[in-house]
């Protein structure tokens, strides 16, 4: 079982989902996918436990963050931008890796109410409860015990949103579909419904640390399954020469890296090595290698604080002028609007 923190590594144990596992696996240890999952972290920014009185629906907007949602009481469904409503049951719950704009709803087509405009009531440091039950009141006048319990959480990547890991995954990802598949996602789901269930002192918190390894056990899965019948980045990635190549790209992206000693990595002459590798990426190692390096300047910049001149040295520019052009080119504004986005 992982350890519980706020700021968690991905450490794929690869053969937890026999089925899924990769098949082709090097010899001399971790495969290139593992190397670059091993660099995927989560930082929890805030949770909210939703106490709910039926018939209730909220949307959410689309955010920066992932959003996580277990449902500890109650059936509830999820409509995900204009695609169909989906069904939640409890104990069941839900990654929204790139943070896109849904609803929650006790029935589909409800009309929504914006979840910024709900009341919240900061249990701890970036703990909040939304109590809804000073509108839910029997005939009696007496308030109601609530029909739903959701626990929701925003997690921040330490990959840029474009990063293109985060661009193949599905809008939507359900532990329930993982569940029996990989042991360790239904422990996490019952002990999230045991927290939940007995409601002790600091179980906010506790949750707040599972869903933060739920998250990362949810994406996990997915990539070890998805490697099976993959295509585009995933399936370069599992490529044995090229995805040696991509693994050193992004552990390193600080590196002035040379179609040389890329191929070199690869075991490959030049031209063969650009052949194979814009064949199985979809474009050429020095376009790639320009992406990389971007993503995480706009990731020191926004994220870090770093000043431009920094940012430039430390990925190898010559001057903070050609750095902002290529950023520009690359990412379509100036480095200086990365710190507002």
């Amino acid at each position: 079982m992982p350890i519980f923190r706020k700021d968690m590594t991905i450490r794929p144990n690869l053969p937890e989902i026999t089925e899924c596992a990769p098949k082709d696996r090097p010899a001399d240890g971790v495969d290139p996918l593992t190397e670059i999952l091993l660099g995927l972290r989560l930082d929890g920014v805030e949770y909210a436990r939703y106490v709910l009185h039926e018939p209730w629906a909220v949307a959410f907007p689309a955010r920066r963050e992932a959003t996580f949602h277990f449902i500890a009481q109650g059936s509830c469904w999820i409509q995900v931008g204009q695609q169909d409503w989906l069904q939640l049951n409890a104990g069941d719950a839900v990654l929204l890796p790139r943070g896109s704009a849904h609803a929650l709803a006790s029935a589909p087509a409800l009309p929504t109410v914006a979840i910024g405009k709900l009341a919240r009531k900061a249990v701890a440091d970036n703990l909040f409860l939304v109590d809804d039950s000073a509108h839910a009141q029997s005939d009696t006048g007496m308030a109601t015990p609530p029909t739903h319990v959701v626990f929701s959480g925003t997690l921040r990547f330490n990959l840029d949103p474009l990063h293109p890991l985060l661009m193949m995954m599905p809008e939507a990802m359900r532990a329930c579909d993982l569940a029996q598949r990989d042991p360790a996602v239904l422990a996490l789901l019952d002990a999230m419904e045991r927290e939940v269930a007995l409601n002790r002192i600091g179980a906010c918190g506790i949750l707040a640390r599972l869903a933060d390894v739920l998250a990362a056990s949810i994406i996990r899965g997915w990539v070890e399954c998805a490697c099976s019948d993959a295509s585009g980045w995933i399936a370069a990635v599992r490529c044995p020469l090229v995805g040696r190549v991509l693994a050193a790209v992004h552990q390193h992206p600080e590196r002035d890296w040379s179609v040389n000693e890329l191929a070199a990595l690869m075991g490959a002459s030049r031209s063969s090595f650009i052949e194979k590798f814009s064949a199985t990426v979809g474009e050429t190692p020095a376009k790639y290698v320009a992406r990389v390096k971007m993503f995480q300047a706009r990731h020191w910049i926004a994220r870090d604080g770093l000043r431009v001149a920094v940012v430039a040295n430390r990925l190898g520019y010559d001057s903070e002028a050609s750095f902002s052009r290529a950023f520009k080119r690359i990412i379509g504004h100036p480095p200086s609007a990365a710190r507002l986005s």
